[in-house]
This record gives C-alpha cells, structure tokens and sequence, in this order.
C-alpha cells in the first residue's frame, strides 16, 4: 500500500494543506488548498476560536475535493525562538546482526536521553552522521553490521506554550497532528538533492508579516533568524503612495506589479476603488518602483542576517514565499546575491505556486524520517484510501495527469 501523508501550515495570511501520495518514490499531489486564516500572527496562535474556524474552513474545502476527511497531518512550526544542539548517542548491536530500523530509532533516543525538556519541546533530531565500529561518516547504516553504532544529533526545540497552542488548534479542528517540524525544513526538502547535501547554503522565506532565514549545513537546519518585515510592508507601502485600501494594494501587487521596475511598462495602467463612486488609476512602473525599493530592503536585511548567523561560505540561496512569484523577482535576487541565490520553482502539478513550499516539504522530509527508521505510514484508512483512488471525479484534471505523468518537480 502506498503512503499516503497530508501536511499543513498555519500563516497568517493563510492556511496551506497538501494531500500527497508516495507512489515509486515520487510524490504526487492528490489534492491542496490554500485557504484565508484569521487568529494566525506569524505562525502563532493569537485567537484560538478565530484559528480553528480557519482551519476547519480549509479543511472542509480540502474533504469535498477530495471525497475523504483528512484527520491527520504533519504541522509546520516557526522557528522563532528555536534552540538547536548537537547530542551524541550510542548503542550495541546485539551478535552482531545487521542494523535495522529500530537500531536506528534506538541511537537517536540514546541521544536525547539526557536532555531536559521541561521548559522546551523537542521538535527534530536529525542525525548528521553514524559511526558503525570503525566506520565513520555514514548516512543510513541500515543493512550493515557491527557491534556498536554511534550517532552524531542535531536536535531542536521550541517553547512549549505557543507550540501546544498551534497543537490546541489542531486538535480542536479534529485533526490528529503526526509530527512537527520547521517550516524551513519542509522548504529544504522542496529542493533538497545529493548536491545540496554537501553544502552550507540558506534559505530566505519571505511571509506575510515576517521573513525567516535558515542557515543549513549539508542538509540539515543549524542556524536560524527572523526578520519582522514581509510582504504585508509592500502591501503598506503602495497604500501610503497611492491613497489605496490595503486590500486594493494588495490586489495590486499580485495581479499587476513586477518586482523589477525596469521590466515594467511604463504606459500601462490599472484601476482601483478609492470609495464607493470613485477610481484611480496606478501605473505598472510607478508602482513597481515601490516594490522593488521595499523588496531590495529585505533582501539586503535577509543577507546581513545570513552573515550574523555564520562566517561559513555560502554555496546556495534559495529564497521562496508568496512574494517570489511576482516576475522580475529572480533578476533582482541575483542583483542582490549574484548568481549564488535563486527563486524556488514550485513545479509539481497541483501546487504550482511558492507559498506550499513548506506545507509539501514537510510531506517529504517526514517519509525520508521514516525511511530512515524502516517504517511506513499512511494517513488515511485503508476504506477512505480506496475511496480517494477511484473517485476520479474528485480529482482535478491536473493532479489526474499527476497521477499519469508523475511528479515533474523531481530532481
């Protein structure tokens, strides 16, 4: 039976869920939703009531596509105020047999046995290396034998009361939550290939209200920092300069703005409602021109918090967001970075669109977690699975050609 995994993250513009299913190992999006989240304040919880009727909102949108109810999901979490360690663990391999899954499981619980979670709770323990006897520098050791295997841990945790509250959340939106982790992590894994593995890079996502920027070394999150300026501030900025409801600014931006003012047109032109009886108008290039000065700021921002964050050489950015879709927006990435950094290219049929980076990320960084451990999982029942494969009407035409063609994002 193929694996079937559904992962959610809470913004706060919006709530993103994608429904994947595993088949040959590529992962074909069966359904996704992007739906309007109040309560919600930079991926915590400011109103409990106000975020469930969000989320149950998205939910019930997702279960009338699909013909199933999702009940259990993968959440992203903010990294805000993440502590990240490196721990050391240790087993025996009983005569000598070969290395397992659980033997896996077991190293990784060694591992964190002595830390204190009163405070924090763990949120990831990803192994950066084992040691098998002698041999060192290995990445999955299922398969071989030895007498002792070693594991080298990086381990992460978050406070516990905003993070019990997103769980809250869930739990009263009838979901069951899984597993957690960063919403950079699912980011990551968006990209992630044998290449980027071996280098230290960052990933730049730009949110509503804010923008985090995650340090990684040979794929795995070491460093993180959060900027309070996101796309909202461009929305504010194009209400300041041309007297439009941030609503109506908002429109503007996404529908008409170009990231890169010289890519603009000067001629071009777009109405808008100043109240009830009256319009105005808004050029492409004088609005773009205010863009770009606030997309400049932040990327000069993000990139003097990636020198804060490490003196390691950067060998990769990749930036991603909503904001990233805008066109013009890797020209003026690479003026910024130079040709180090990159936008991420949401390619995968069904979520063509930079703001389930996270949310579809987090889907495959859970299945390489239990790859690793020799395990499989499935979040939907055996009935409902059946049910989700043959209601070919439920599905849209393009994750049916999903389905035919496969997941063309694979790298």
């Amino acid at each position: 039976m193929s694996d079937i995994y559904a992962g959610i993250d809470l913004g706060t513009n919006s709530i993103k869920i994608v429904v994947t299913q595993k088949v040959n190992d590529k992962f074909l999006v069966l359904g996704s939703i992007s739906s309007p989240s109040k309560g919600i304040k930079n991926g915590f919880i400011e109103d409990t009531k106000l975020a469930v009727a969000s989320v149950k909102n998205a939910l019930k949108q997702l279960d009338a596509s699909l013909g199933i109810k999702i009940g259990k999901v993968i959440a992203c979490i903010p990294s805000s105020n993440c502590k990240m360690n490196i721990v050391l663990g240790a087993v025996n391999i009983s005569d000598y047999n070969e290395i397992t899954g659980s033997d896996v499981s077991n190293v990784l619980l060694d591992a964190i046995k002595e830390e204190d979670f009163k405070k924090d709770e763990l949120v990831t323990a990803m192994p950066i290396s084992f040691t098998v006897d002698e041999q060192t520098d290995i990445k999955d050791p299922k398969g071989m034998k030895g007498s002792t295997m070693e594991a080298r841990v990086v381990i992460s945790t978050v406070p516990k009361e905003p993070l019990y509250r997103i769980l809250e959340v869930l739990k009263l939106s009838g979901l069951e939550t899984v597993d957690i982790a960063f919403a950079a992590v699912g980011d990551y894994y968006c990209f992630k290939n044998r290449k980027y593995d071996e280098l230290v890079g960052a990933i730049i996502n730009i949110g509503e209200e804010s923008t985090n920027i995650s340090v990684f070394n040979k794929g795995i999150q070491i460093k993180n920092a959060t900027l309070p300026v996101g796309s909202l501030n461009v929305d504010k900025d194009i209400t300041y300069v041309f007297k439009s409801s941030l609503g109506e600014s908002r429109r503007i931006k996404e529908d008409f703005a170009v990231a890169l003012s010289s890519k603009a047109d000067a001629v071009d032109f777009m109405s808008f409602k100043i109240d009830k009886d009256n319009t105005k108008e808004v050029h492409q290039l004088g609005v773009s021109k205010v863009v770009e000065a606030r997309i400049r700021e932040l990327l000069k921002l993000a990139k003097n918090e990636i020198k804060n964050l490490t003196n390691r050489e950067i060998r990769y950015i990749i930036v991603t967001g909503g904001l990233t879709e805008l066109s013009g927006f890797q020209e003026l990435v690479e003026q910024e970075f130079g040709f180090v950094a990159k936008v991420l290219s949401m390619t995968t049929m069904g979520i063509r669109h930079n703001q389930f980076s996270s949310s579809y990320g987090i889907v495959k960084y859970f299945d390489d977690k239990l790859d690793l451990r020799g395990k499989h999982y499935n979040m939907v029942s055996k009935d409902d699975m059946e049910a989700l494969l043959t209601m070919d009407s439920s599905l849209s035409k393009e994750n049916m050609l999903s389905k035919v063609f496969g997941d063309v994002s694979e790298h």
